[in-house]
């Protein structure tokens, strides 16, 4: 999109500001001293050079997504593509060569009765954006080099998913219960609502809307899917608990789950710890053998589940403005996480001390801080950390 946006503006300045050239033709002779023939030649090289650069940097690109594919895990890609300098990088040098096109096209050679026009002011912002094209250069270079390196993935990954834990996990230690509770009657009237034509990872899910349709319908929605679980055309999406249901309403409560083909991190905060876990069990492959790294990613899942660990899952039960429960959504907690972040690590890296200590003395420290509920599953994985070591 924002590769789009810059070169749909370069194509609208490239006709505007000929325009106004025209008018500022008396004041700004001394901005571009040369004629048409040299008007023509600098937009010329402008546009060559710059559409020439692009492949140069879509290759670098490319080379870069497949290192990160082959070395740390293809789920990373999304943050490469997202980067602001690289798209910013790509629609300057796009623009500057749609610009230069566009401006090309006002040069007027003179004729025989002295009528020609050399847009001065617009040939020379086409300078200004090959200089801004050559710091953008410098700048996307910098970025991919450092971009590669297998700490700084590490820890954008983890400060992605920093933030994804303050927003989804944000009660207090001190609200210990569930304000509300809701369990299903044996005889009460229920209809599945399925998947429509879709398959998918569930990746966003619109909670307020959904309480708001189960409202409308005076029943309960309990749904059956999990942030990041994949489901297919006709497998169950939810069960509404109520009379008062149809196809309408199926499609509606199909609209307010969002499906995509890769997982994201929009409000899924267990990818983040998939993701770090990925590069850590990547690192401790024979092919790669690389301790050091799966270490980095143990630190990393420490710093994450720190946090984690003392804080309380939201409820899953949600009510609507008169406080009654309308949905029911089953959503991942320190548990979860706990176990994503240590039991593969603690399986592949069975044979690897540093790996193994590292990994003790994180639940050692976990326990320590962690509330009461969780440390039970704490329990659990380090005596199976335990066991590990002694086999």
């Amino acid at each position: 999109m924002l590769p789009m946006l810059l070169t749909v503006a370069a194509m609208v300045l490239g006709v505007v500001l000929p325009e106004a050239d025209r008018d500022l033709r008396e004041i700004a002779w001394w901005v571009f001293p040369g004629g048409a023939d040299a008007a023509r030649g600098a937009l010329t090289t402008i546009a060559s050079v710059t559409i020439s650069t692009v492949g140069v940097v879509f290759s670098i690109t490319m080379v870069v997504l497949q290192l990160a594919s082959s070395q740390f895990t293809p789920r990373v890609l999304g943050s490469f593509l997202s980067n602001r300098i690289v798209q910013v990088t790509f629609g300057m040098f796009i623009a500057t060569f749609v610009f230069s096109l566009t401006v090309l096209r006002s040069v007027l050679s003179e004729d025989e009765d002295g009528n020609g026009f050399v847009p001065r002011v617009s040939v020379s912002f086409a300078f200004v954006l090959v200089l801004a094209c050559v710091g953008l250069f410098l700048a996307f270079i910098r970025s991919i080099t450092d971009s590669i390196q297998v700490s700084t993935v590490i820890s954008r990954i983890g400060d992605r998913t920093a933030r994804l834990v303050d927003r989804v996990l944000p009660v207090a230690e001190d609200e210990q219960g569930f304000s509300a509770t809701w369990s299903p009657v044996a005889d009460a009237p229920r209809s599945l609502v399925p998947v429509d034509r879709r398959h998918g990872h569930v990746d966003e899910i619109d909670l307020p809307r959904l309480v708001e349709l189960a409202a409308s319908r005076e029943g309960v929605l309990v749904l059956a899917p999990r942030l990041g679980d994949f489901v297919t055309t006709g497998q169950e999406l939810a069960t509404f608990w109520g009379d008062d249901w149809d196809d309408d309403a199926t499609a509606a409560a199909n609209g307010l789950v969002r499906l995509t083909t890769d997982r994201t991190m929009r409000q899924d905060v267990s990818f983040g710890f998939r993701q770090l876990v990925d590069i850590g069990d990547r690192a401790l492959s024979s092919g790669v053998n690389d301790p050091t790294t799966a270490t980095q990613v143990v630190n990393e899942l420490h710093r994450l589940l720190r946090a984690a660990v003392q804080r309380v899952s939201p409820s899953p039960y949600l009510t609507d403005a008169e406080g009654a429960v309308r949905l029911v959504v089953d959503s991942t907690d320190a548990r979860d996480l706990l176990r994503i972040a240590v039991e593969e690590i603690a399986f592949y890296g069975r044979e690897s001390p540093p790996v193994t200590a590292q990994l003790a003395a994180m639940l050692d420290d976990l326990s320590s801080v962690s509330l009461e509920r969780y440390r039970p599953t704490i329990a659990a994985l380090r005596a199976t950390l335990d066991d590990a070591q002694v086999g």
